[in-house]
């Protein structure tokens, strides 16, 4: 078994209204869908974690020497659609079936049921393994 963080972020894929002015009928089918399928991910014990987070716009960065106070700033204010908005992390059996995952992510529904296509990052989370390569390699 492997962990993967299929990350989501602000792209909406071939949706380019925002939530905001969606029908509340579109919102509720968008939600009832990530509800439908974290359950499914539940049921088949691969879904480890599941979050949405806020707007870049509540983000704070933190930069620190460790001897100074920390430094805290707004942002970040990146030109792209390439923010964190959410992530499920899954424990699953191949990198083929997070892939599999991130399709149905992908497809989620946007106005009118029409499935957005947006696009969904697959990032597998390193093990004991990969540092022990990492420092073998040293």
């Amino acid at each position: 078994m492997a962990r993967y963080l299929l990350i989501v972020d602000y792209n909406g894929g071939d949706v380019d209204t925002p939530m905001e002015q969606w029908t509340p009928q579109d919102i509720a089918a968008h939600m009832d869908y990530y509800g439908a399928l974290r359950q499914e991910l539940l049921d088949s014990g691969e879904l480890v974690d599941q979050q949405a987070l806020t707007g870049p716009e509540h983000a704070k960065v933190v930069t620190s020497d460790g001897v100074a106070a920390p430094v805290v700033t707004d942002g970040p204010f990146a030109e792209s659609k390439e923010l964190l908005a959410g992530y499920q992390l899954v424990d699953v059996d191949s990198e083929a079936r997070a892939i599999e995952i991130a399709a149905k992510i992908s497809c989620v529904p946007g106005p009118g049921g029409v499935p957005q296509r947006q696009p969904i990052t697959v990032r597998r989370v390193m093990d004991a393994a990969d540092f022990e390569l990492l420092t073998s390699e040293v």
